[in-house]
């Protein structure tokens, strides 16, 4: 099974600038978007056309921001069903995480908040990754879990180009870097960093000073699994050639 998960940046500008024929291209089995940036009546309106897929579009409530999709090749979704949310009022009113639910393993589907260059949402970025640890403890009572999506944090220095420069950044604090330290003490597996334990690759760059082209990134885009399906994981990658966003695709092929 091989998923792809891309923080699109804006749906609507993402097909502009090519997403059908990567999806052609790569033939996802379950694709994972991330701030789509898009109302559910300009979705109906605009009657988006993905012949090989069902979409599940999850937006935020206030136009223009956030959100997320998933898409399912049409072959594959007979044993699928999506859910919407995760019934906290805060998060799903941003349109936030999507939970996927299969035979073999749930998915979750995340663009996690960003603390802000003022870190004024901090505190709710953290208590969002506690929420979201103790939703995949219940999980993991019936099935495995993958995690997906925007994470919005570095975890480690070999994660951005620019460690010593950014230690109070957002996305690069103590306190969101020993808040993923938690999700990986519980037992998640970064499946990235599992099988390239010292390879330097990122998924986003500013759009600044010619940050991709100088490839000055930060790879806050994951692929995390129980520790269960450690064994399953076959691959996991950046498409960081790819453009159409700030972010890079990521791919896991698992089972």
């Amino acid at each position: 099974m091989k998923i792809i998960s891309w923080n699109v940046n804006g749906l609507r500008a993402v097909i502009k600038k090519g997403l059908l024929d990567f999806l052609k291209s790569e033939k996802p089995d379950i694709f994972c978007l991330q701030e789509i940036k898009i109302s559910p009546e300009a979705i109906v309106k605009e009657n988006f056309d993905f012949p090989d897929y069902n979409e599940y579009y999850f937006p935020a409530k206030r136009p223009g921001y956030s959100g997320v999709a998933i898409f399912i090749k049409k072959t594959k979704d007979k044993d699928i069903t999506i859910k919407n949310g995760v019934g906290i009022t805060e998060f799903d009113d941003e349109g936030r995480v999507q939970l996927l639910e299969s035979s073999k393993f749930y998915l979750l589907n995340i663009y996690s908040p960003n603390s802000r260059p003022d870190l004024s949402r901090l505190e709710m970025k953290i208590d969002f990754n506690n929420k979201i640890l103790k939703l995949v403890k219940k999980l993991e009572k019936k099935k495995p879990v993958i995690i997906t999506g925007d994470l919005n944090v570095a975890h480690q220095e070999i994660d951005l180009a620019r460690p010593k420069a950014n230690v109070s950044s957002p996305g690069f604090t103590p306190e969101e870097r020993a808040s993923f330290d938690k999700m990986m003490d519980y037992g998640l597996v970064d499946s990235f960093r599992y099988l390239h334990k010292d390879k330097i690759q990122y998924s986003w760059w500013s759009f600044r000073a010619g940050a991709r082209k100088n490839n000055v990134g930060w790879r806050i885009d994951y692929f995390l699994t129980s520790a269960k399906l450690k064994k399953s994981i076959k691959k996991a990658y950046i498409l960081d050639q790819v453009m159409g966003s700030d972010h890079a695709p990521v791919v896991l092929e698992i089972f």
